[in-house]
Order: C-alpha cells, then sequence, then structure tokens
C-alpha cells in the first residue's frame, strides 16, 4: 500500500484511533458489567467503521 499524504494520513490517524480507544472501552465496560462505557465504546467504534467505509480518497 502506498503511503498517504496530508489530509489522508490524518483522516486515517483518527480512524485509528478511534478504534483503539473503542477496544478497552468494550472490553472493561462488558468485564465490568457497565453498560454506558460499553455503549461509548460501541459508538466509537461504530464511528471509526464508518469513516473507513465513507472515506476514500
Amino acid at each position: 500500500m502506498a503511503d498517504s499524504w496530508g489530509p489522508d494520513r490524518g483522516v486515517r490517524r483518527t480512524m485509528l484511533a478511534l478504534a483503539a480507544a473503542a477496544v478497552p472501552l468494550i472490553a472493561l465496560g462488558a468485564a465490568l458489567d457497565v453498560l454506558w462505557l460499553l455503549g461509548i465504546g460501541a459508538w466509537l467504534l461504530i464511528a471509526a467503521f464508518a469513516i473507513a467505509l465513507f472515506r476514500r480518497p
């Protein structure tokens, strides 16, 4: 895969940051049975997938 430039790199970084933040929130929410943490993690993951799906360079 070729190196992306400029705004595309920022979008990719945002997508990866959202996904990286979602995984521990989902795991912690599931382990502690805290539904609001699970929900925030799920919405972050949905946002990351939406960016990956709709943002194409």
